[in-house]
């Protein structure tokens, strides 16, 4: 059976890529991944404001970077509550080159465009087959608007791309009000690929001691269908690679990526609840499931799911809302039921 798959100018064994997690900050846990069947790990991030506080930016902006959390001085994790420094996640990058053989994308979380860009070299010098910058950012300020937003992100992304020619992926969150043009203007910078999607995760509040609570909530399989709307609304109409994360967990997860467009997946989740044994598990099932139905290889699965080719995504868009409306029924025991099958 023929798993191999084409991702940022890479082959891959397979489609199943180990995602940007804490796991990836143990070596061992790395060699244990490839172990299993992870075609590719993507690094845990490293964080602009990590970058600054280290001081490899200029003057200008580890000064901007101060008076950013001048009024909340305690508001910035502390150094050590960090897995790794700017300068150990460039050697983890090295032993992780010399442990495996499967490729490794290093991943940056930064949202302006300042000298912490200029980190994107040493890790190319670290030996990163590419670069996954996750494109984070809550609109909170009443005065900025959704261009402002977008601008500020496509100049944090410019002055990356500009220092590095390895292969560069960016991770986005789904909240843009033109996503298909934003996923555009990304694709002009010359980005090989894009990642579907960010998760944000949400703070809780103790009522008690009225302090705010970070909760990090793994996903399930419901977080695919945000995934596998826009990567068949973005699938062959630009020239990026397209990445499935959130929400993949099972061999049938990935099936429905790969059909709706996706050239990788991107597990966590599964992964930090089950280990990565279970990887071993969703190959296996993924190569029986092919076999089962005919498919020789990833390759004819990959965008099978083309019944609309050429119907304008607009209209697909609307006939499957109202379809999906029209598809509830009451009946006498108040329960409700649907049995429509959606259009891609």
């Amino acid at each position: 059976m023929d798993m191999t798959t084409k991702y940022l100018g890479m082959s891959l064994v397979n489609p199943l890529v180990a995602g940007s997690s804490p796991m990836t900050a143990d070596l061992d846990m790395v060699k244990r991944l490839e172990d299993a069947g992870a075609s590719a790990v993507v690094m845990h991030s490293l964080f602009e404001e990590q970058i600054r506080r280290d001081g490899r930016s200029s003057v200008y902006y580890r000064e901007m970077y101060a008076d950013a959390y001048m009024e909340e001085p305690g508001l910035m994790p502390a150094a050590e509550e960090f897995l790794l420094g700017p300068d150990e996640y460039l050697e983890h990058i090295r032993r992780i080159r010399q442990a495996v053989k499967i490729p490794v994308i290093a991943s940056i979380n930064g949202i302006t465009a300042g000298g912490w860009a200029e980190y994107a070299k040493s890790i190319v010098q670290a030996g990163a087959h590419a670069i996954e910058l996750n494109a984070y950012r809550l609109a909170t300020d009443l005065t900025i608007t959704g261009n402002q937003l977008e601008d500020d992100t496509i100049a944090a992304i410019k002055s990356v791309r500009l220092q590095v020619s390895i292969p560069m992926a960016v991770k986005l969150c789904p909240f843009y009000s033109s996503l298909p043009n934003f996923a555009l203007k990304l694709a002009n910078l010359g980005i090989q690929g894009l990642v579907l999607f960010n998760r944000f995760y949400q703070p809780d509040i103790d009522p008690e001691t009225r302090a705010v609570l970070p909760r990090v909530t793994i996903s399930d399989s419901t977080e695919l269908l945000l995934r596998l709307r826009w990567i068949a609304i973005l699938d062959g109409r630009l020239d990026v690679d397209l990445a499935c994360s959130g929400g993949v967990h099972t061999h049938l997860d990935v099936i429905k990526a790969i059909m709706a467009g996706a050239n990788v997946t991107q597990m966590v989740s599964v992964l930090l609840k089950h280990g990565p044994k279970h990887l071993t598990r969703i190959r296996t099932d993924l190569e029986q499931w092919l076999e089962a139905h005919d498919f020789p290889s990833i390759g004819k699965l990959h965008r099978s799911m083309r019944a609309f080719e050429g119907v304008d995504p607009q209209a697909r868009e609307r006939a499957n809302y109202m379809r999906v409306l029209q598809s509830w029924h009451y009946n006498e025991s108040t329960q409700y039921s649907t049995e429509t099958k959606f259009a891609r």
